[in-house]
């Protein structure tokens, strides 16, 4: 596998994702920004951010198998979350959790970021996922 994931002593723990990626492949798949829309553009879960969060991972997911990659090759994961405030972080927990096993999404996840925006590139889309993998 060209990715290892773990949390050394010292750093916070317990999180639901690693603090650390180190890569040995050598070529690198880049998926970018995932939402919850069907190939037709219609939106999903309008107004549900678990929902969304679910379906942006299943988008990643289609496009990581089209590079011929999986979760498991993924190092980093970046979240964008409209309105992002505490009382937000269960139902975008719950959106990961409930299509973690369908996605092959282990947890902890990846090491991963949580960037909290005003809005993104429509109103109602309420999470935008990016994916960085590395393949041998």
């Amino acid at each position: 596998m060209a990715v290892r994931r773990f949390t050394p002593q010292g750093m916070l723990q317990p999180t639901p994702y690693h603090h650390v990626a180190v890569g040995t492949g050598t070529r690198h798949v880049h998926v970018s920004g995932q939402v919850a829309r069907r190939p037709d553009g219609t939106p999903v879960a309008p107004g549900d951010l678990a929902g969304q969060v679910a379906h942006a991972l299943r988008n990643t997911a289609v496009g990581l198998a089209a590079a011929g990659a999986s979760f498991a090759d993924v190092m980093r994961l970046t979240f964008y979350v409209t309105e992002c405030c505490p009382d937000r972080i269960g139902a975008f927990t719950a959106g990961v959790e409930a299509v973690a096993d369908e996605v092959g999404l282990a947890l902890p996840m990846p090491p991963a970021s949580l960037i909290g925006v005003e809005q993104l590139f429509e109103p109602d889309v309420l999470v935008e996922v990016e994916a960085t993998a590395l393949l041998d």
